[in-house]
């Protein structure tokens, strides 16, 4: 008698639970929890090592390149048969592939993470030197990763005839034809967008709508030729491989801008405005 009581009573809860999870799958999250949800994920990433954070940024580096891969391999092959302004639109379409991959696989992108990593010292829970040394860390292995795709993608795409260096060239010049000014806000606009990505997936409750989310707001940057500095850190160092017009000058001023202007973007437009105005709504654990 006693153990089909247990079993009814197993029963019940596990109904329960799965009345509640339900629930919980139908329920908007509130603008405190997101908030909530992105402080814990951004103390997690405090709380790895060094090495662990440097593999993983590596690997956003080098997924991440996937997208430039796209992107030369369309403008080569449609390269002669539309128009150059138009080719330059038509990236968008495939220029989001490199971030779904590093977004949904969960490796650390300096972008998407840099709001995420501003909000724990907001909150107090950490310093400011703490986070200014694993954005170092980050953009580290961003930058080496995008490197070793970048010389990859360089030498395999012109042999194997899916794009030639006059497309890498172009693709380069076309990143880094700007003065600084520009490329500054360009990329301020594209990190606050990049935020604006991790607040919304936090926000989501399924694969589908992260990555419908993730295409859009990438979409959006490749339409309009935002500066976005991880994959613009692959196309301007693979143009500076093939083209005069680049040299090693100006490859550092336009990522350093690049980077500066990611930074703020996410932090200032996202990371403090989301902070200040949803933090009384938080519940910590």
């Amino acid at each position: 008698m006693d153990s089909e009581k247990e079993k009814k009573g197993d029963k019940i809860v596990d109904k329960e639970m799965d009345n509640s999870e339900s629930k919980d799958q139908t329920r908007t999250k509130t603008h405190g929890e997101i908030l909530r949800e992105q402080i814990i994920e951004g103390c997690e990433t405090y709380d790895r090592s060094s090495r662990s954070i440097l593999l993983s940024s590596f690997t956003a580096g080098l997924e991440i390149g996937f997208s430039f891969l796209m992107i030369c391999s369309i403008f080569g092959f449609f390269e002669g048969r539309v128009e150059e302004d138009t080719l330059f639109k038509l990236i968008a379409l495939v220029y989001p592939l490199g971030f779904i991959l590093v977004v949904l696989g969960q490796s650390i992108l300096f972008t998407e993470q840099t709001s995420l990593l501003a909000l724990p010292v907001l909150s107090g829970g950490r310093s400011i030197l703490s986070m200014l040394k694993i954005w170092g860390i980050v953009i580290l292995g961003n930058l080496i990763g995008g490197i070793l795709i970048a010389l990859t993608l360089s030498w395999i795409g012109p042999n194997l005839n899916i794009f030639d260096e006059g497309v890498i060239a172009k693709i380069g010049e076309h990143y880094a034809n700007y003065d600084l000014p520009t490329i500054l806000v360009s990329a301020i606009l594209a990190g606050w967008l990049m935020g604006l990505l991790s607040w919304l997936v936090t926000s989501s409750k399924e694969t589908t709508s992260e990555i419908l989310i993730i295409y859009i707001i990438t979409a959006v940057m490749g339409f309009a030729g935002l500066h976005h500095s991880i994959i613009g850190n692959i196309e301007i160092f693979a143009g500076m491989l093939v083209s005069p017009e680049i040299n090693l000058l100006s490859y550092l001023k336009v990522l350093i801008t690049a980077l500066v202007g990611n930074a703020l973007g996410a932090t200032i437009f996202v990371a403090l405005l989301k902070y200040r105005a949803f933090v009384f709504n938080v519940k910590m654990p």
